[in-house]
């Protein structure tokens, strides 16, 4: 006698409730990744145990093993203890006191590396082609690499002389200066992504992705050339969350090693980075003697105690101390 029965189809597995719950949350795919990262070798460190049967003492072991064994910063060790806590709080739904009492490593402070005014011009001078246009731009707003990567055409206002740079962090829309130095070199480059998107559109693939609902609620906008990003990555590639192929944004890797050579290239010591011209654009910027609010403003800041620090870069402390040297001398 044959039973008619309905297959009943398997809970989907840790790592990937984990990958759902991200997503529900618009969390980004770099998140989705390093989140996804330290679940895995938190589970693999306690014998494959499943994390519902661990607790604190796990927890802290493994945060120990981390910083003994491993090496890893304070920031580090922090990163992996968000990725716990999102794994318990928000995906194991577990209500558990001790979550609230692991005690995350003290991070140092320390003072932003910055470029001097000479620097900064021997470095940019040596960079070529996109990668100068991005670094000038990086240093001319005070954005930060990713928010000038992810930059779309209808950010900028040529008109008005801003850019709008949109979802930065901690989900916030803030507005800065576009330099007029770059207009020129920025609206060229403009002529020759519109033609790239025009091919892009005959081959049927000037599809982008789009943030959040978007993609449903405007269901057009995706291949619309005011939501195409300013620097596009040179080929297609597949999405990872969607599975389209698409052209996405230019890879970030690229115009840090760009501006590696150029550091190099004009003898300098310091372990600059593109993060590292947004540090010269705040500190350039009080040298110049612009109200801290407003430094805090374009900076996006979202405490005037984080923009303090760069206060401390000037040695000035808000006091304009000489050292008893030079005075003496």
């Amino acid at each position: 006698m044959q039973i008619n029965s309905t297959p009943i189809n398997p809970p989907p597995k840790l790592l990937d409730q984990v990958r759902g719950r991200i997503r529900v949350k618009h969390y980004s795919i770099s998140t989705e990744k390093l989140y996804v990262q330290w679940i895995k070798r938190f589970i693999l460190f306690n014998g494959k145990r499943h994390p519902a049967e661990l607790g604190a003492t796990e927890v802290e072991a493994f945060l120990t093993h981390l910083a003994v064994d491993g090496h890893v910063s304070a920031s580090t060790q922090n990163q992996a203890l968000s990725a716990l806590l999102f794994l318990y709080k928000e995906v194991l739904v577990m209500d558990l006191p001790w979550l609230e009492n692991v005690v995350r490593a003290k991070r140092p402070v320390r003072l932003p590396v910055v470029l001097t005014r000479t620097e900064v011009r021997a470095v940019l001078v040596r960079m070529k082609g996109i990668y100068a246009l991005m670094a000038n731009m990086l240093y001319g707003t005070g954005m930060r690499l990713m928010e000038c990567v992810r930059l779309r055409v209808k950010d900028v206002d040529f008109e008005r002389g801003e850019i709008v740079v949109r979802d930065g962090k901690g989900g916030k829309d803030r507005v800065t200066m576009l330099p007029s130095s770059v207009v020129a070199g920025l609206q060229a480059h403009m002529q020759q992504r519109r033609a790239l998107f025009e091919d892009d559109r005959a081959k049927g693939k000037a599809d982008v992705f789009l943030p959040d609902a978007l993609a449903r609620k405007y269901p057009n906008a995706a291949t619309e050339w005011p939501w195409q990003y300013i620097f596009p990555s040179g080929s297609y590639s597949v999405d990872p969350r969607s599975g389209a192929e698409r052209r996405h944004h230019i890879d970030e890797k690229l115009l840090q090693r760009a501006m590696k050579k150029a550091v190099q290239a004009a003898g300098i010591t310091k372990l600059a980075t593109p993060h590292t011209l947004r540090h010269s654009f705040a500190t350039h910027l009080l040298e110049a003697g612009y109200d801290i609010r407003t430094v805090q403003a374009l900076l996006g800041h979202s405490d005037v105690s984080t923009t303090m620090i760069y206060t401390h870069v000037l040695n000035k402390g808000g006091l304009g101390v000489v050292s008893p040297l030079d005075q003496l001398l």
